[in-house]
């Protein structure tokens, strides 16, 4: 059975990660999803965290580095000239096709995103002291019919930070998706 998604049990932390954070040096690449909300201000998120000169932190870079038309990685801001640390890259997973859209992920997602990653910092969940040496990629879908801001904050933020919150838990382990593969339905599928 898998956790509540607002806790953080070290039972179902991997030996090797409980490790890595023990000796203070964050290692290795995580991953985390989540899909929270409905409608069409939903969010679902995908992210990767990893060290200083990782796969991750040359992602990072990489994509920085080659916006595309309709695809514009952008960091995670809690407002202009405050981005989030570890430091954040959003990359849409939409094309983004119209001023509205690109309202919603340059405003309340980026927003939310950045919020979500500070509020694991200041909980714990990624050690602060670490945070300079972390890199975060997060996949943020955003839907064409989107309208709603707060919502698209709100469930951008709650969904980020259980990503987060999953990537260093390791969660879902092997064994708990084996034994939901027969049974678990996918809500847009």
């Amino acid at each position: 059975m898998l956790p509540g998604p607002n806790a953080l049990h070290t039972d179902y932390i991997s030996e090797s990660l409980l490790s890595s954070f023990m000796s203070g040096k964050f290692k290795g690449t995580l991953v985390g999803e989540a899909l929270i909300g409905e409608g069409p201000e939903v969010a679902h998120i995908d992210l990767v965290i990893g060290p200083s000169g990782s796969a991750v932190e040359q992602a990072f870079v990489s994509a920085l580095a080659s916006p595309a038309t309709g695809h514009t990685p952008l960091l995670a801001v809690l407002e202009p000239n405050l981005p989030a640390k570890p430091s954040t890259l959003m990359v849409n997973k939409v094309t983004i096709k119209n001023a509205g859209q690109a309202v919603l992920i340059f405003g309340p997602a980026q927003a939310a995103v950045a919020k979500a990653v500070m509020d694991c910092v200041s909980e714990g969940t990624i050690p602060a002291d670490q945070a300079d040496d972390i890199f975060i990629i997060v996949s943020v879908f955003i839907e064409w019919d989107a309208k709603d801001k707060k919502k698209v904050y709100d469930y951008n933020h709650r969904a980020t930070k259980l990503a987060l919150e999953r990537a260093v838990q390791g969660l879902p382990k092997a064994q708990d998706v084996v034994a939901r593969k027969d049974s678990a339905k996918h809500p847009f599928a």
